[in-house]
Parts: C-alpha cells; sequence; structure tokens
C-alpha cells in the first residue's frame, strides 16, 4: 500500500498510487483502495461510489431481487477523485463520522 505523503490525520493510505489508476476508477464510478488512519492508529476501509454509478448498480441488483446497495464506509462524492477522496475524508473526520464504523485495526506505532 502507497500511504499518502501528507503525515497530518486522517492520513489516507491507497492500495496503489491514485495518478497511476486514477483515470480508470474515475471512469469506472467506485474505488475501494483506501484505508484511513486516524491519530489514534485505528484504520477504517472506505469505500466510494459516485452517484451515476451507485444508480446504475442499484437499478442493476434491484433488477435481480436484491433493491438496496450496503457497502461498509461507503461514501458518494460527485466523481471519482483524488481530490474529492480527501475533501470528504477530511470533512467526515471533522463531523466525527469513522466513530460509528469497527476499525480494522490499528497502526503499528
Amino acid at each position: 500500500m502507497k500511504q499518502s505523503e501528507s503525515q497530518s490525520y486522517p492520513r489516507l493510505i491507497f492500495r496503489e498510487s491514485f495518478e497511476e489508476v486514477g483515470w480508470e476508477v474515475s471512469r469506472k464510478g467506485w474505488y475501494s483502495g483506501v484505508i484511513v488512519e486516524l491519530e489514534n492508529g485505528f484504520r477504517y476501509e472506505v469505500f466510494f461510489y459516485d452517484p451515476v454509478r451507485l444508480a446504475q448498480d442499484l437499478q442493476t441488483d434491484a433488477e435481480n431481487g436484491r433493491p438496496y446497495i450496503a457497502e461498509p464506509g461507503m461514501i458518494v462524492v460527485p466523481e471519482i477523485s483524488e481530490e474529492n477522496i480527501r475533501l470528504a475524508v477530511m470533512r467526515l473526520h471533522k463531523a466525527d463520522w469513522f466513530d460509528h464504523l469497527q476499525p480494522i485495526g490499528a497502526a503499528d506505532c
């Protein structure tokens, strides 16, 4: 995993360099390659969707008898971009949104 260059929190840890995959994941409309690490060392997996892809997936799932979409840590942003991911995570962190999620573990300190 590639850790964000920023040393401030929340810290974003990308599965791969977003510069390398950004165009592809933006076109897909979803991205699950981010872990958020907070000041206390807890880490959270998050899942990003854009509204167009979310609506398409919901329609397909509903047509197949599953009229819902539920992903742990799902965050919907206008478009999948590194800027939108960072902004959403920063603002959600300030609103204590991560407090209701189950951490996947803590960073080794």
